[in-house]
């Protein structure tokens, strides 16, 4: 039984192996993409076993039981009512497991069988339902979609066309050349999508280039698109309705133009007849996307803003032109409200840009986290018998499991992967929260994304596209960003009853206000002479239809959501939608990590102090020619300090040429130093001029024999009193010196301390710190500090009392929510 389940889980893909001697069965567990059944059979038949399938119910079959998830983007939605007409739509098809539509950002997260229902007809059902809709991507990995350059005429169509067909493993493509895309199903098994790529490129000669479609550029893209396309409506209709505006409150006050203005043209004056021109431009043309967009709703039995909106304006435009044609035959000119529609649909269409940039702005997090990866990866070409003979900078898109890169000093790695060589140490803290950078060897695992400090690294990928660490947290922000609020259900709830009680409100201000008129309670002085009570009320009743927007109940929550979400994510927070956020008012506790957190996380010499005969600045060149061979961070700050302290004022003022200086002055005033070694959590050992240099702590003095002088001790216990470290210095086993490391505290540190203790939250702190160090901090940001009576806990014990802090805190918010 050892045996085949060692050889089933070598196999890439095979999740679980159960093996049972008793029954001659193994029951195993793993991802049709990766791996076939054969291939498992093949593995037990390698082993020296005979293997068959055997008919099993409770066996999943991936292909017909498989879920995808998939995401569209939803045009036309204006409010609440739209994204509960939508989903409703959604979750009545067959094979839609479920439905979740985010009005802020025009996505729709659809959960389906793909063996009952197709993206397209998923598309289709929306469009029914009376929305524009465009599949984004899915979980599914055999489809994608390429972007092209070079494609210009139906001849490179062709082209490529015939490029594609001759490919293995190309199961169905299509070639749009409007938007010089390209859509392509493949078997992943039997070619990579950078083979796709590639095999583009050279089958062109070099005309085409494929990228792989960023679906959050898209994005942006069509929120460019959308924000400039609601900018030129409003324009135009800036542009017709101040002469509308001018035509009526401005110019009848200079004698010229009012004059005119009230020349017949036929049956009508001129002025009348221009504006009646100019609002029918704007209410017909310019305000057609509301008239669409209000059938759309009422079709579909619900109501939004763009009915109301359709309401007020048609009211005050026919009115109007009943109006004009009314005093056109009698002679009798009424009042004329031209100007009341067109300014109303330019203020509407004022309010709808704002709203579209707001829903771009809102997407901002994602796409900064999205922007942490790499454009580029380097690969590492293999001949075939497997040595490196090349590199190539590829897209990072396109690195595959099992590619070798190469990570140079200052960039991002592309990918999750191990090291398979070099020596370096990398910033996690976009993913960890810890400042501190980690030391990287061979086997060390690496986050894409992370950034590289020092050394060049070889490394493997193991995880690429949505299997890695980065987009994952991508994932999760996204899916927190379309959860909704408990208080959003609400919020939706009202926007359902909204319109139509907005609607019914508008009609009994018009009667009140009529019938009050119509029997004399209100004077007739309210209103001018070629006015009525009725056009009095009608204006009250359009007032009450046109400033009600029930887009605010819809989108105020979810944008809040987002944007807090957003922000969060930017700076290492990641919330899990708006019920937590909600939650998140019952919060007793902030449990705060010390480095990095409280502190800047960045270490500075503030204090060297000899012991000995020996001269500062020899102590100082001592202690960087030792500390010159490590990579730790807290060498750099030793290394930093000493040289400052010799050549301060003697460099060139331009940055280039101090670094050039810098490098040059660093290979002659150093020491040299043999034999280093580093000694893990005690510091650093080597000769210089034939003699042992120590530097560290005191348990790497005492296991050599030093004797730290009472003095020394004293100044050190001070320094650690005082929120610093102290680094020990010992030549030829004699002590020399030590040195004050601070990490020091971000200035707002404090404000955020008091600001929690104000709202009645109790701040904590937490660190793998020596005590005098901690409770300095503590005490200086004025925080609890946990371990308060037991300085002999060493860092093991401190996670787990950490823990249990944390599963006691917890368990006492479940209780109270």
């Amino acid at each position: 039984t050892g045996a085949v389940e060692a050889a089933v889980s070598a196999r890439r893909g095979v999740r679980r192996v159960a093996v049972s001697l008793l029954q001659n069965r193994a029951r195993v567990v793993f991802d049709p993409a990766l791996v076939k059944v054969e291939d498992i059979i093949e593995a037990i038949e390698d082993a020296g076993f005979d293997a068959e399938i055997l008919p099993d119910s409770a066996v999943p079959q991936p292909k017909s039981q498989k879920t995808l998830s998939a995401q569209f983007r939803i045009g036309g939605m204006t409010c609440a009512n739209c994204v509960n007409s939508v989903e409703g739509i959604l979750k009545k098809q067959p094979g839609i497991k479920g439905a979740v539509v985010a009005l802020a950002t025009s996505l729709g997260e659809v959960e389906y069988d793909p063996s009952t229902i197709s993206k397209d007809e998923i598309v289709q059902a929306i469009e029914d339902a009376g929305f524009e809709a465009a599949f984004l991507q899915s979980s599914e990995q055999d489809k994608i979609l390429l972007g092209l350059t070079g494609i210009h005429t139906e001849r490179d169509a062709d082209i490529l066309h015939d490029i594609l067909k001759k490919m293995n493993g190309l199961r169905e493509f299509a070639v749009n050349t409007t938007l010089s895309e390209v859509e392509i199903v493949f078997d992943p098994e039997a070619v990579g999508l950078r083979s796709i790529v590639d095999t583009i490129e050279m089958g062109s000669n070099g005309r085409f280039k494929a990228h792989v479609q960023n679906p959050y550029s898209r994005g942006a893209s069509n929120d460019a698109h959308e924000a400039s396309k609601m900018l030129h409506l409003l324009c135009s209709s800036l542009f017709l309705s101040i002469p509308v505006f001018f035509i009526r409150m401005i110019c009848p006050s200079i004698p010229f133009i009012s004059t005119l203005l009230l020349r017949h043209c036929g049956p009508f004056h001129m002025g009348d007849l221009v504006n009646w021109i100019l609002v029918s431009i704007v209410q017909f043309v310019i305000g057609k996307r509301f008239y669409i967009a209000a059938y759309r709703a009422l079709r579909h039995g619900s109501t939004n803003m763009d009915v109301l909106v359709v309401l007020g304006t048609t009211a005050s435009y026919v009115y109007s032109v009943c109006a004009l044609l009314y005093g056109a035959f009698t002679g009798f000119q009424p009042p004329i409200y031209f100007e009341t529609s067109a300014m109303i649909i330019t203020f509407v269409l004022f309010g709808k840009y704002l709203e579209v940039l707001a829903k771009g702005k809102t997407s901002d997090a994602i796409k900064k986290l999205v922007e942490l990866v790499p454009a580029t990866a380097i690969l590492l070409l293999k001949d075939k018998e497997g040595k490196y003979v090349g590199e190539r900078e590829i897209d990072a898109l396109l690195v595959q499991p099992g590619d070798v890169l190469k990570v140079l000093p200052g960039s991002k790695v592309p990918s999750d992967g191990v090291v398979v060589w070099g020596t370096s140490h990398i910033n996690e803290s976009m993913i960890t929260g810890e400042s501190a950078p980690m030391p990287k060897e061979v086997s060390s695992v690496v986050i894409g994304g992370t950034i590289n400090l020092q050394g060049i690294l070889h490394i493997q990928a193991t995880k690429v596209g949505s299997g890695t660490v980065l987009s994952q947290i991508i994932s999760l922000v996204e899916t927190a960003q379309m959860s909704k609020a408990p208080i959003q259900k609400f919020a939706d709830y009202v926007a359902s009853i909204f319109v139509p009680i907005v609607i019914t409100l508008s009609i009994l201000t018009f009667s009140v206000w009529f019938l009050c008129g119509s029997f004399g309670a209100y004077p007739h002085s309210w209103f001018d002479g070629t006015s009525n009570c009725f056009v009095f009320s009608l204006m009250f009743s359009i007032s009450v239809v046109v400033i009600a927007c029930p887009c605010a109940l819809g989108l105020a929550t979810p944008t809040a959501v987002m944007v807090a979400t957003g922000i969060g994510a930017n700076h290492g927070v990641l919330v899990k939608g708006g019920d937590a956020l909600e939650r998140a008012q019952n919060v007793n506790y902030v449990i705060f990590d010390k480095t990095g957190t409280l502190t800047q996380g960045k270490a500075v010499v503030t204090t060297a102090k000899v012991f000995s005969g020996m001269d500062l600045g020899d102590f100082l060149t001592l202690v960087a020619s030792a500390e010159a061979s490590s990579e730790h961070p807290l060498a750099k700050a030793v290394l930093e300090y000493a040289f400052h302290f010799h050549f301060f004022g003697k460099l060139p003022s331009s940055k280039d040429g101090i670094e050039q200086r810098k490098e040059q002055i660093l290979s002659q005033w150093l020491l040299e130093a043999e034999d280093f070694s580093a000694v893990p959590g005690k510091g650093v050992q080597c000769l210089i001029n034939d003699k042992k240099v120590l530097i560290g702590n005191r348990a790497l003095m005492n296991e050599n024999g030093v004797t730290v002088p009472p003095e020394a001790e004293s100044f050190l216990v001070d320094l650690e009193l005082n929120a610093k470290t102290g680094i020990l210095v010992a030549y030829d086993s004699s002590f020399v010196g030590l040195m004050g490391i601070a990490d020091p505290l971000k200035r707002e540190a404090a404000v955020v301390v008091e600001g929690l203790k104000k709202m009645g939250i109790h701040p904590v702190m937490l660190t793998g710190d020596n005590w005098r160090t901690a409770q300095a901090v503590a005490k200086e940001v004025c925080i609890c500090l946990l371990l308060n009576s037991h300085p002999f806990v060493d860092s093991y014990h401190l996670r787990c009392i950490t823990v249990f802090i944390g599963l006691l805190l917890f368990v006492r918010l479940a209780l109270r929510t």
